[in-house]
Formats: C-alpha cells, sequence, structure tokens
C-alpha cells in the first residue's frame, strides 16, 4: 500500500476513517487525471471528506506537514485545474461527499447547496420549489457546485442570467490555514467593504476550498418556445440576435451557435443525434425563449420573430420545437459537443472571448491562418455569442497525429494563433474555462504585468506556503 508509513496519511485516516483516504493506485486513477484522459499525475492520496469541519482539519494537517493540496470537484474541467502535478506529494482532496441542499428560501428566492452537490440535483430541488437555477453545461448530470464556483461557470444561460459569479450570493471557504470563512449572506445588497467572496470566484481552488455557495433562484418559467436555425454568415448571426433582442426583450433563455463542421461532427460521433435541419448551411443558431408571464404565447412570439428575420434574410432555414421532446432533441445536439468531438479525435477546446461586434472578424483571420498552418484538422465553432464566448474546436485526426507528443504540438500551434487573434480582437483567452494547467504560461504572455504582480499579491496573502493548487492560474 502506498505511503503506509507516512504519518500525514495515518492521522488523515484518523480524521476521516480509513476508507475516505484512497492511495491504491487502481483507486487513485481515476481522480488523477481529467476525464478527456489530457491531463494525468499523480498523488500521495485521494480524500474524501464529509464536511466543511473535515475540510478544515485536512488543511491544518497539510499546513503542519508542508503538503500541496489539489481541490477537486465533479473533474469535468477543461484545462487540467482539478488535476496534480510533480512525483505524486499533493493531495487530491475531492468535495463530492458535501453534497448536501442545507437551505431553501423561497421568499429571499436563494437555495444554499454544498460543493458536492451536483449541477442537476441542484436544478432539481428548485424545479421542486417551482423555482429556476439557470446555469446549465453539458456535463451537467455530473459537475459540482465547488467546481462551478470555482472556475466561474457559464454555460448557456449567461446571456439572460449572466454567469456564477453574476449567481452567487455568498460563500463559505476553508482558508489554506483551516480557518472557515463564512460569507454564507443571501444578500443582493451589501456595501459593508470588500465583497471577498468573488476573490474565490473563479480562482481555481488556488486561495481556498469552497465548502458550500448560497445561489440566487429565479421564478421558474411557464412558457417556453425552442427553434434552430440555418444561417449563411457569422455577421447574420449577430445581426439575427439583435434583431431577436429588440423583439424579444430579456425572454432569450440561450442563443447558442454552431459551425456546419461542427454538427457534422455531432451528428457522425453523437450516439444516434440526427439534426432537424439539413447540415448543408455554413451557420446554425439554437434559441430558447421563455418566461413566467400570463397568457403570453412563447410560439407564437419566437415565430413572428423567425419571419421577420427570414424577411430581412438574416436566415435560410429554421424548425421551431412543437414538442418537450423535439425542443430537448435539439439541445442534445448542443450539450453533447464535446463527447462527440472526443469520440471524433485528439480535441483542443479553445474558450476564447471577443467583444461581440468582433467575432465576425475574429472567425475569419482564425480561419485564415489555421488553413494555412496546421493540416488534418477540423476546425468548428460553438459558443454562446451573446457574451462574446466562441469557442474554437480543434479535432485533429489520430492517424496523422498518433503520439501524445505529437498531439501536444499541433495543438500548441493552434492555440497560439487562437490566443494572438483574441488579444488582437480586444478578447481574453478564457472566457468560462479558466486557466488550470492548459493556459498558466499563456496567461503570463497575454495578462498586463501589473495584472499580474496584483494576482500574485492576492496568492501570496492567502497562500504563503503556495500549498493550494500549486502552479495552476500563477506559477511560484
Amino acid at each position: 500500500m502506498k505511503h503506509a508509513a507516512d504519518p500525514f496519511l495515518v492521522r488523515a485516516k484518523a480524521a476521516l476513517g480509513e476508507k475516505y483516504v484512497l492511495t491504491d493506485p487502481d483507486a487513485l486513477s481515476p481522480y488523477a487525471q481529467d476525464w478527456r484522459g489530457r491531463y494525468r499525475g499523480d498523488a500521495r492520496a485521494v480524500v474524501l471528506p464529509n464536511s466543511t469541519e473535515e475540510v478544515a482539519t485536512l488543511l491544518r494537517l497539510c499546513q503542519e506537514f508542508g503538503i500541496p493540496v489539489v481541490p477537486q470537484a465533479g473533474n469535468t474541467g477543461l484545462t487540467g485545474g482539478a488535476v496534480p502535478l510533480g512525483a505524486g506529494e499533493a493531495i487530491i482532496l475531492n468535495v463530492s461527499r458535501l453534497n448536501r441542499i442545507r437551505e431553501v428560501d423561497l421568499a429571499n428566492n436563494s437555495l444554499t447547496a454544498e460543493a458536492g452537490a451536483i449541477l442537476a440535483n441542484v436544478r432539481g430541488v428548485a424545479e421542486e420549489h417551482d423555482r429556476l437555477f439557470p446555469m446549465l453545461l453539458g456535463s451537467v448530470g455530473s459537475c459540482e457546485v465547488g467546481g462551478l464556483v470555482s472556475t466561474n461557470a457559464g454555460g448557456t444561460g449567461v446571456l439572460r442570467y449572466g454567469n456564477m459569479r453574476e449567481l452567487v450570493l455568498g460563500l463559505e471557504v476553508v482558508l489554506p490555514d483551516g480557518r472557515i470563512w463564512n460569507g454564507l449572506r443571501a444578500l443582493r445588497k451589501d456595501n459593508a467593504g470588500y465583497d471577498l467572496k468573488q476573490l474565490f470566484i473563479g480562482a481555481e481552488g488556488t486561495l481556498g476550498i469552497v465548502t458550500a455557495a448560497v445561489l440566487k433562484l429565479f421564478p421558474r418559467p411557464t412558457a417556453g418556445a425552442t427553434a434552430m436555425v440555418a444561417l449563411v454568415s457569422v455577421t447574420d448571426v449577430i445581426e439575427l440576435l439583435q434583431l431577436m433582442q429588440k423583439t424579444l426583450g430579456n425572454r432569450i433563455e440561450a442563443f447558442e451557435v454552431m459551425s456546419r463542421s461542427q454538427l457534422d461532427i455531432v451528428v457522425k460521433h453523437g450516439h444516434g443525434l440526427s439534426s432537424p435541419i439539413p447540415i448543408e448551411h455554413p451557420w446554425y443558431v439554437m434559441i430558447e425563449i421563455a418566461d413566467n408571464a400570463q397568457g403570453w404565447d412563447a410560439g407564437a412570439q419566437l415565430e413572428g420573430a423567425l419571419a421577420a428575420a427570414l424577411e430581412q434574410e438574416l436566415i435560410t432555414d429554421a424548425v421551431v420545437a412543437t414538442d418537450i421532446a423535439k425542443a430537448e432533441r435539439i439541445w442534445a445536439l448542443r450539450h453533447n459537443i464535446s463527447e462527440a468531438n472526443k469520440n471524433r479525435g485528439f480535441t483542443v477546446s479553445n474558450d476564447t472571448s471577443v467583444p461581440i461586434s468582433r467575432v465576425p472578424e475574429f472567425v475569419a483571420r482564425v480561419d485564415q491562418r489555421l488553413a494555412a498552418t496546421v493540416s488534418a484538422c477540423d476546425v468548428c465553432y460553438v459558443g454562446h455569442v451573446g457574451d462574446g464566448n466562441i469557442h474554437v474546436v480543434l479535432v485533429f485526426s489520430r492517424e496523422t497525429y498518433r503520439t501524445p507528443e505529437e498531439c501536444e504540438a499541433v495543438a500548441a500551434v493552434a492555440n497560439e494563433i487562437v490566443h494572438e487573434e483574441s488579444v488582437r480582437a480586444g478578447g481574453s483567452i478564457s472566457a468560462e474555462h479558466g486557466i488550470g494547467l492548459m493556459h498558466v504560461d499563456r496567461l503570463r504572455k497575454y495578462k498586463a504585468p501589473l495584472d499580474l504582480e496584483m494576482m500574485a499579491r492576492i496568492k501570496a496573502a492567502f497562500d504563503p506556503e503556495n500549498l493550494m493548487n500549486p502552479a495552476k492560474i500563477i506559477r511560484r
């Protein structure tokens, strides 16, 4: 048994129980790699606490023994942020057993969930109380609250509801020294000093471990409609969004774009999925509108807006879902992208954002440069255009790029192009996936020196021993 006489492990087992401190290599393996198998590491152990107090005990032990900590929730990330580095000296602290819903406050439209609560379960509890928690992404059945907070997750509802930063009212966090910060205040207005919770949202576990969050709820929509439309150009996509916003206001729940290349991969490698529109158009958009206003006819409203779009020649084809099952089949195309791409080949998903007005320019320049530089690669686009977050997804042929070294080399070339063009267009190299291992060196290249200095000062203030998720976001 690995590290059987390790004094840290002896005390960790005494605190948690032996079955919740995993050291066997076979038991460790699923936790020590990301779900795509791109990032792999080694760890001293995986620890599975069941309470905030147990998390605090473990962090105090790590401080005492000088042991690095890699926080992990559902491990569904795309940048390697929850995977350990080094020779196996770190522990992986997985919060999945902290999965309770502590409180639902209907009058305040808030819900308090622990860090290991699965997103689908949080949404389900909200629906049981006739409320909506709007965060939604493809890993809804496995991603957890702690990871969503720590990566400032986005998803398909950002256009109307914002990303995780806008959906969190309060946090409970265990600091690196084991102290518990109780910031579980369910307030929408609080100007009593610095808004400390914002430091931990998007920090990827480098400043402490989120153990619970107070989340915003919303009235559950009672009427909605879904459509899928085809378009000729990215410019038409932007103009369609503006038309929909003018016609429907903030009733647009989601507005998701997908290139023909991406839709083709999803249909061919997505386990029986099919498109309601022929795959012969350059671009596709999936639209969902919803509201809870009495007497509002969502279907008629959406059809009217699409009729105006057809008249203005912004779209070339459209399908409106006539029932929930058909709407779910449309959205299945969007939510199965990651899995389909993984089935197709070696996949690199860029997470760039640019000002919405510059999306067409960004796409054109990326297309041009990749075509001239990279071979045996499907270049796909998918994203939440309404917030400028367009993912450039590169799927490389495994027949051409056979070894991990070949894959990483070509990925580095392609990523450099995408990131250069996003920054050139006034954008960011990471919109919602985080920095993790994938972008830590690029951050130093593209982030302003003063920004990096301030981030390093914050890190040093909270974690002077550099034990919390070391080498993620900032290398020290």
